[in-house]
């Protein structure tokens, strides 16, 4: 995990940083106050900017090449791509732009977070969905469809930002690859997309049979300590993600997704019954196993174990 500060009052230095961070673009205005303050913290492909700017400024950049959400705290922002006048003001989260388009506005006094990371990461998640379409998917709106919605997608950034993306240590790579794949998936029902919204036919209820589920299971079971993720198991699987989604509903009471997280609440038991507890802590073996909230981990644990994973763990002092 990298973090990196930036702190100056020089426009020049601003516009010079900011190109470098973000995609190459310049500041127009020239205001009196122009302190600027950034804090980025970036690991495996997942990106988390604080930034504060105590002024008025114009910008006109070029394509970013991310997915990159922007949550307002104070101020306004205004987006002027094509000759819209979009303003986002504090507790709204929105798209700035496609990823492939350039894009221009301004911001006003504006202290916000920006978080980015792979387009491809959508079709990821989207394959995992019963909603699925062909091709890549494009967030197609920039604001988010309604006020739920809205308040989701910025407790998720929330989330990443203050309990993930945090401490001196880089998070385990289960825990940023699954807290990406969280945010994308979480984007793409906040946010207007090409994802099909109506289901399809199941024409992959043909290959949702036991072998598939076998093979699925086996693989799982041997790549747990991966960031893999639905298309991963059905390309082991040698069906589409449909399919084994079908394969799991059909001859289990769980998901791909749920059989694997199963997986690794096993683990992470195994791990906790021997592990010596002067050297380790929950925590650790809970990110270790991609699980980023300990809490949720722990309540998930006692659901299955009937002890708390700190019981588990002190039991062998």
């Amino acid at each position: 995990m990298q973090t990196e500060r930036f702190d100056s009052g020089s426009l020049e230095s601003t516009e010079e940083f900011l190109s470098r961070a973000y995609t190459p673009m310049r500041i127009g205005g020239r205001p009196n106050n122009t302190r600027t303050r950034i804090v980025r913290t970036a690991a495996e492909g997942l990106t988390v900017d604080r930034l504060a700017f105590g002024y008025t400024m114009s910008y006109t950049a070029n394509a970013l090449g991310k997915v990159c959400l922007i949550s307002v705290h104070s101020g306004t922002m205004v987006d002027t791509t094509d000759g819209r006048h979009d303003v986002y003001g504090p507790g709204e989260t929105f798209l700035i732009a496609p990823p492939d388009r350039p894009y221009t506005g301004a911001l006003h006094s504006a202290r916000y977070t920006i978080t980015m990371f792979d387009p491809a990461v959508l079709d990821t998640v989207a394959a995992a969905g019963a909603h699925s379409a062909p091709g890549p998917v494009r967030l197609t709106g920039q604001r988010a469809r309604d006020a739920d919605a809205n308040r989701r997608l910025g407790s998720t950034v929330a989330f990443l930002r203050d309990q993930v993306l945090t401490g001196s240590t880089a998070p385990e790579p289960l825990v940023i690859a699954s807290a990406t794949q969280l945010l994308a998936a979480v984007a793409l029902a906040a946010l207007p997309s090409t994802a099909q919204q109506e289901e399809g036919e199941r024409v992959d209820s043909r290959d949702a049979h036991t072998d598939t589920l076998r093979r699925a299971q086996l693989f799982i079971e041997e790549n747990a300590h991966r960031p893999i993720g639905l298309a991963d198991i059905a390309a082991a699987a040698f069906v589409t993600p449909r399919a084994v989604q079908y394969a799991f509903s059909r001859h289990t009471d769980t998901s791909p997704l749920g059989y694997l997280r199963h997986v690794r609440l096993a683990r992470a038991h195994q791990d906790l019954r021997t592990a010596d507890p002067c050297t380790t802590s929950v925590t650790r073996i809970a990110a270790r196993w991609g699980f980023a909230h300990v809490g949720r981990f722990a309540a998930a644990y006692r659901r299955l174990y009937g002890t708390t994973p700190a019981t588990t763990l002190r039991a062998q002092d």
